[in-house]
């Protein structure tokens, strides 16, 4: 892709989808903002005129259609779309609910999917789509059950769509972020943060902004597709994942 793009970055009111959305109107795109937060609108309006602010709630289908809808409409074409919005809902399984572990699977695997197939139909050859994983995805982590089949399931998603997507021209790629101190991560104790540190070869968490700058240059690359791109400190291959 060359020349100006539209942008369209779920879960963008904060975290890593706000750093992809300031990267990408940085690099001079126009970036739809999308979050079920209020916040999403203020944040758009604070990075200028190239950026735009919906309220949209990924687990809902009609919501989703709605607001591709009206970001075509805003811009007129698709040509990156970042499936970043997640949400996290911890505990072992005798005390995983029900409904946690759909909620889970709803937002982060389902909405992806369904935001991805309204999405299309603005999209053209050159386009891409970048999925948001994570490293629990590939290497268990106690507790993490319902994330964890979330991501994972997102990464066979990212390689069915590149396979079918193929043909058109069109990249689907997953991001593997590493450990990230955002609004997700805040509730955790400062031992538990410590240890998670210890365990990353590189020895520190990752900024927003460096998995922003990897989301953007994978949605730039042309012959990558369906791969998965680890961007951990080193985190997956200290496992042995590869």
């Amino acid at each position: 892709m060359s020349g100006s793009q539209v942008w369209v970055v779920t879960g963008a009111s904060r975290g890593i989808g706000a750093s992809v959305a300031r990267l990408a109107i940085e690099a001079g795109h126009e970036v739809a903002l999308l979050a079920r937060s209020e916040a999403v609108l203020d944040l758009a309006e604070s990075l200028g005129a190239r950026a735009k602010g919906f309220q949209c709630d990924v687990a809902n289908r009609e919501s989703i259609d709605t607001t591709i809808e009206a970001v075509a409409a805003a811009f007129g074409r698709i040509d990156v779309l970042v499936n970043n919005a997640g949400v996290h809902r911890g505990g072992k399984l005798p005390r995983l609910s029900d409904e946690a572990w759909q909620e889970v699977l709803q937002v982060n695997l389902t909405g992806a999917m369904t935001m991805t197939r309204a999405a299309l139909k603005h999209m053209d050859a050159g386009s891409a789509i970048v999925n948001v994983g994570a490293v629990v995805g590939f290497r268990g982590f106690p507790g993490d059950a319902a994330y964890a089949s979330s991501k994972a399931g997102l990464s066979g998603l990212t390689k069915a769509l590149a396979i079918e997507l193929a043909p058109k021209a069109i990249t689907a790629n997953l991001v593997i972020p590493g450990l990230v101190l955002t609004e997700m991560t805040s509730g955790l104790s400062e031992a538990a943060l410590e240890k998670m540190n210890g365990q990353i070869p590189m020895r520190r968490f990752a900024e927003e902004r460096e998995i922003a700058e990897v989301v953007y240059w994978v949605s730039q690359s042309r012959y990558m597709t369906g791969a998965n791109v680890p961007v951990d400190g080193g985190l997956l291959s200290s496992f042995g994942v590869t």
